[in-house]
């Protein structure tokens, strides 16, 4: 399903959207914050990996031989630090030979501007598929940024995944990267004046580890 927003695949599965019920709810507390995030993330990456390419292979059952798909394994997943490393063991479970960088980027609370402190990528060709995870697409700073230096280092197919999108954070990655392809399971109203998503899940990196 398409949101508005042209590039936006809304992920709205009936499992997603239970998962993202309860993720929201203040009385979840952080071990079953992690658990739902990881089913949320599964449902996500389920999508936006439905047209990864694969090659015809062959093999021998036990009882004859038959003809299948096999993906192709140049894939490198980056999560955006911190909390990005929410959503890397489910994409991990799914695509268990891909590859992973990270990319460390902390908003200013004053600015909102990302800054980065980390970056650590494996080899990324043109050809290979780059699954960003970041969980909240809120100003879309940090994932401009990240994008930015993707880009940067030759990725084109690049594809972003979050669990809660904002419309500001929508239309500024939109701007920065037209027609990129974005997946989340819900475009909430807006941001408040500290640059937080509502209704949100409030602080996903907080919530996730008990901070």
């Amino acid at each position: 399903m398409y949101s508005s927003y042209v590039s936006v695949h809304l992920v709205d599965h009936p499992i997603a959207q239970d998962a993202l019920l309860q993720l929201r709810s203040k009385t979840t507390d952080h071990g079953q914050f992690r658990h739902l995030a990881h089913r949320l993330s599964v449902v996500v990456t389920l999508h936006a990996t439905s047209d990864l390419p694969a090659d015809p292979v062959s093999v021998e059952t036990p009882l004859e031989r038959t003809t299948g798909s096999r993906l192709r394994t140049d894939i490198v997943v980056v999560p955006v630090l911190r909390a990005g490393l929410g959503m890397l063991d489910a994409v991990l479970q799914l695509l268990p030979d891909a590859r992973v960088g990270h990319v460390g980027l902390e908003r200013d609370e004053h600015t909102a501007v990302a800054g980065r402190y980390y970056l650590k990528l494996p080899p990324i060709r043109s050809t290979t598929t780059v699954l960003v995870i970041d969980p909240m697409l809120a100003t879309g700073g940090s994932a401009c940024a990240t994008v930015a230096l993707l880009r940067s280092v030759g990725a084109r197919d690049i594809r972003l995944l979050c669990l809660v999108a904002a419309p500001e954070g929508l239309r500024a990655v939109e701007a920065a990267a037209p027609g990129m392809a974005i997946y989340t399971s819900a475009i909430d109203r807006e941001l408040n004046s500290q640059k937080f998503i509502l209704p949100g899940l409030g602080d996903f990196g907080d919530r996730l580890y008990g901070t």
